[in-house]
């Protein structure tokens, strides 16, 4: 299946050889490609002498097409938009090229813009962040005032608060996504790195056997108890559909493509009620788990002066300001964020751009893909009373050191 993917992605490369002088971009679908189409034509209206050929895939035949054509120096791509777990495996195989200073620009979200660097962040500029992801955390103040609770700062507070308002017949305490592999590690990360736990240390290796790592997974499996039956294998349209009904009080995952219809009276019964926020922090300051799109240029592109260009263009408060207001892209640069017009539609950006502020990366190692789905795995089997805490984390912690190393 994968040779035959190569295969078309080889074909697909060698028809864009046609035109040598076409500045040639490769990007997200659906709604990201919605929005990556109307940057190009705005940046064709501003420079009537470049042509862009912008290339659509979903995410993973993205991935594909894009490492194809850099392992294989084919020039073929001029600009990539790439997802920042790719960026550790992109960095160092030495497939993108260094951008100049003039790129940084203080605007710009720091956390968000420092993944860009490598080999660190005080490291040369390598990409610039298009689409400022963060997973955020939703809490019902109407629900929380009529029990007489206060907005929660701890996943203890977060605990507390949805024993109390699950005694209502009618209301759980809260929701999240249990399926297995991507869904119940996103949002179990930021519960991890609240209590000071990580997937992998500083220096790389595996760190989940830890006490701080149990605790956290504890909390975590201890929510299933307040939250709706069957969550276990609730994805993202669960999570809308029981805050937007009214039927939970907190979520710990949101991000900012589930929520602005929280705010919709033709579909949601809590129009007003909903706060969003960054998770909370059982230690320490809030960790929210960073979903940032980067724009880059690959080290063998034709056309580099033309291509960071385009990657100022894109990236600039002007256009963030757009893609907000018109395809709801979460920005990347500060002035967007608590520009007023943005604001008065989604009232719940400055919180969101603090969250961004704090935001972290998913671990920067080349195999995330394949470790948080090992991870997910386990995680789901505790939550589905398989295994204890303990148990799993402790056989998690093995095969992703044996996938590390190997």
């Amino acid at each position: 299946m994968f040779q035959r993917t190569l295969m078309a992605s080889t074909l697909m490369l060698a028809s864009l050889a046609v035109n040598a002088d076409e500045l040639v971009i490769a990007a997200r679908d659906s709604s990201y490609g919605d929005a990556m189409q109307y940057v190009v034509d705005q940046y064709e209206k501003a420079h009537p002498d470049t042509s862009i050929t912008l290339v659509k895939r979903p995410s993973k035949g993205l991935y594909e097409s894009v490492v194809l054509s850099m392992r294989e120096k084919t020039g073929h791509y001029d600009v990539i938009l790439m997802d920042d777990t790719w960026a550790p495996e992109f960095f160092a195989n030495q497939w993108l090229s260094p951008l100049s200073d003039a790129v940084a620009d203080p605007d710009f979200v720091q956390a968000p813009f420092n993944i860009g660097r490598y080999p660190d962040a005080k490291g040369p500029i390598y990409a610039l962040p298009m689409v400022g992801n963060v997973a955020m955390f939703a809490w019902n103040r109407a629900l929380f005032e009529k029990n007489h609770l206060s907005q929660p700062q701890s996943w203890s507070e977060v605990l507390a608060a949805a024993k109390t308002i699950s005694q209502s017949a009618d209301v759980k305490g809260l929701v999240f996504r249990g399926v297995k592999g991507n869904p119940i590690v996103t949002g179990f990360l930021p519960i991890l790195w609240g209590y000071g736990a990580n997937v992998v240390d500083s220096s790389g290796k595996a760190s989940l056997d830890s006490p701080q790592a149990k605790q956290a997974l504890e909390t975590f499996l201890a929510m299933k108890q307040y939250a709706p039956r069957g969550v276990e294998v609730y994805n993202a349209d669960e999570v809308r559909d029981a805050l937007q009904k009214g039927s939970v009080s907190m979520a710990i995952e949101v991000w900012p493509a589930w929520v602005p219809n929280l705010d919709n009276a033709s579909v949601s019964n809590v129009v007003g009620d909903m706060e969003i926020m960054a998770p909370p922090a059982e230690v320490g300051q809030p960790s929210p788990m960073l979903g940032i799109w980067q724009l880059a240029i690959p080290a063998d592109a034709k056309h580099k002066s033309q291509a960071e260009a385009f990657l100022r263009f894109a990236t600039s408060a002007d256009i963030q300001k757009d893609l907000a207001l018109h395809y709801g892209i979460p920005p990347t640069r500060t002035s967007a964020y608590f520009d007023k017009d943005v604001v008065a539609k989604y009232r719940w950006y400055p919180q969101q751009a603090a969250a961004l502020k704090t935001g972290k990366a998913r671990p920067r190692i080349q195999n995330w893909a394949e470790v948080e789905s090992v991870l997910g795995d386990f995680l789901q089997m505790a939550m589905m009373g398989q295994m204890s805490a303990e148990q799993a984390l402790k056989q998690a912690q093995r095969r992703i050191e044996r996938m590390i190393k190997g």
